[in-house]
């Protein structure tokens, strides 16, 4: 309600009218206030008109409204009112005045809230009056758009100066501005030291990206001592400033107890709040932790969810965590198709461990002509740029005809380049060699690659390799070093080398026999589904050879193989059956 003094002031003085309503509007009388700033506005009073305007943005003692907003505090902008022309410039930054253009921007890692988009140009122009006019926040804010506008508008040198002013005027972006133009150009322990120390004032005036990046640094040991203990805590505070990357740090800190007592609770749910707020990087995490399990089974349905959003966002590693679990129905339904898309997509971000998947996935018959064409264009593309995982793969599609036509010339050529310093393809070259595809067959140059591969510890190639020793082909004939080979890719997991070991221990090679040990290793391969396995076990526990008889548990096992495609387990089956109806 206006009062009789108000009123009085107002009919006076445009200038009195202004000073009573400066008084009003600290006592929190918005509304009157308000009316008396519009009086002084009228009368052409510039700080008046700042005031009328910025009322109109806050809502202060008056609707909200940006148009009439922006409108009086381009007046007073144009009367040459620094504090106009200096929110003036952030309104333009932001899109919350004038028309639409291109392009987009942040202040000081905060992302305006307008649908309209920056307009750089006229936010340039008032914040270089304000700077001009001695306004250190504007000065900060020309800074900015000099560093982080529009290519044609940068200027870094002149941008470093605004800050250096800013700064010097004691304003908190002034200092963050510094400090992020200081590491730009760091180089040594001194300039980091100097990016510290400005990003540190800006801290303590409460930025929250300022006290993110202090963290970063003293996480680092960069331009501050190392210390964990103090990254974590302005991790925290920046996560409570709501910064999500502190955020993030912060949740994982509590995971992992770096710096800070471990909390697992505590942590997921930090990181659940970066990734609720966009961070890629977070939801992964989350990911990882539905995933990985830990005092619960794992829960794959709800690690997808996380993954799919980390992988949207385009984080690699998300990408081919997706794939596999629609690779293998891990909570998803199961869908080669789907998983080699999210191969795809983590391929092309260059993720290695993804182009070695999506190739496998190709090989094995599934994805599409098109899948096939553009995954052979993706490693073309990274082997011509140098990448030897890229060769190799280019190697083993050209070899197998993945959306190619096979060349096993090219192919050999490709997986020469790659074998220079990529185990699998050493093993690929190798073989390629051994069978003469592409050029002249060389057992000893092949069985020479094989043996590279496989002292690179790569299971196929051990077995290949004792394969090799078992039969003498492209050097000597040794069993003993054929059976090593074997135990330690059994060892490692590989199927076929546990049955390997099973064969030599059983008699009819040049290494002593023990049958006991023999069918333990075969029961070892017979369990992971080895037909081979299952039809020799059944046969050891029906004749004893490796220790008791067990006509029950010999059965269960030559049935097994039956199923498995060994055709040999249903004589062993007949001649079980008609020793026990002889036996009754």
């Amino acid at each position: 309600m206006i009062t009789l003094i108000d009123r009085i002031v107002s009919a006076g003085s445009p200038v009195a009218a202004l000073k009573r309503g400066i008084q009003l509007d600290e006592q929190g009388f918005s509304g009157r206030s308000f009316a008396l700033f519009s009086r002084a506005a009228r009368a052409g009073l510039p700080e008046a008109q700042f005031r009328v305007g910025r009322a109109y943005l806050k809502g202060s003692g008056v609707p909200v409204s940006r148009r009439d907003g922006a409108a009086w505090l381009e007046r007073a902008a144009q009367a040459g009112w620094v504090e106009a022309q200096t929110l003036l410039a952030t309104l333009y930054l932001y899109g919350l005045a004038g028309k639409k253009q291109k392009g987009g921007g942040q202040l000081f890692g905060r992302a305006g809230t307008a649908t309209d988009e920056p307009d750089f140009p006229e936010a340039l122009k008032w914040a270089k009056m304000g700077a001009e006019g001695g306004s250190p926040e504007a000065q900060a804010l020309l800074a900015y758009i000099l560093t982080s506008g529009p290519e044609e508008m940068r200027d870094l040198e002149s941008a470093d100066e605004w800050y250096q002013k800013s700064a010097a005027a004691n304003c908190a972006q002034g200092h963050l501005g510094l400090g992020l133009a200081k590491l730009r150009v760091a180089k040594d322990d001194a300039s980091h030291a100097e990016a510290a120390n400005a990003l540190k004032r800006a801290a303590d005036s409460g930025l929250p990206t300022a006290v993110y990046l202090l963290g970063v640094m003293h996480e680092r040991g960069s331009g501050v001592p190392q210390s964990l203990e103090q990254a974590a805590q302005y991790y925290k505070q920046a996560a409570e400033k709501n910064v999500r990357s502190g955020q993030a740090r912060w949740g994982l800190a509590l995971l992992e107890g770096r710096g800070v007592t471990k909390n697992q609770v505590e942590g997921e749910s930090w990181l659940r709040r970066a990734a609720n707020a966009g961070d890629r990087e977070a939801a992964a995490l989350v990911g990882d932790i539905y995933a990985r399990g830990g005092d619960l089974p794992p829960n794959y349905a709800e690690a997808a969810i996380w993954y799919n959003r980390a992988a949207e966002a385009g984080h690699p590693g998300a990408a081919r965590a997706l794939g596999l679990l629609f690779l293998t129905g891990a909570g998803v339904h199961r869908d080669p198709d789907e998983a080699g898309r999210w191969f795809r997509r983590a391929a092309e971000s260059g993720d290695r461990q993804a182009q070695a998947d999506l190739a496998n996935l190709l090989l094995s018959g599934n994805g599409s002509d098109e899948d096939r064409s553009r995954t052979r264009e993706l490693f073309e593309q990274a082997a011509g740029s140098g990448d030897l995982v890229a060769a190799f793969n280019l190697g083993v599609c050209l070899a197998e005809g993945v959306g190619v036509e096979r060349d096993d010339r090219r192919a050999m050529l490709w997986l020469r380049r790659a074998a220079d310093g990529v185990v699998n393809a050493q093993y690929w070259y190798g073989r390629l060699l051994m069978e003469g595809r592409g050029m002249e067959a060389d057992p000893v140059e092949g069985r020479n690659w094989i043996a590279r591969a496989a002292e690179g510890n790569m299971s196929d190639a051990q077995v290949a390799l004792g394969e090799l020793l078992l039969a003498g082909t492209g050097g000597e004939r040794n069993h003993d070093k054929a059976l090593a080979l074997f135990r330690k890719a059994a060892e490692a997991g590989h199927v076929g080398a546990l049955f390997a070991v099973g064969a030599m221990l059983g008699g009819g090679h040049d290494v002593k026999e023990d049958k006991a040990e023999a069918q333990a290793w075969y029961r070892r391969a017979a369990e992971k589904g080895h037909g081979h396995a299952m039809l020799m076990l059944g046969r050891f526990l029906m004749r004893g050879l490796g220790g008791d008889v067990d006509i029950h548990e010999a059965r269960k096992w030559l049935q097994k193989a039956e199923a498995a495609g060994m055709t040999e387990a249903t004589a062993d089956l007949a001649r079980l059956n008609s020793t026990e109806t002889a036996a009754d």
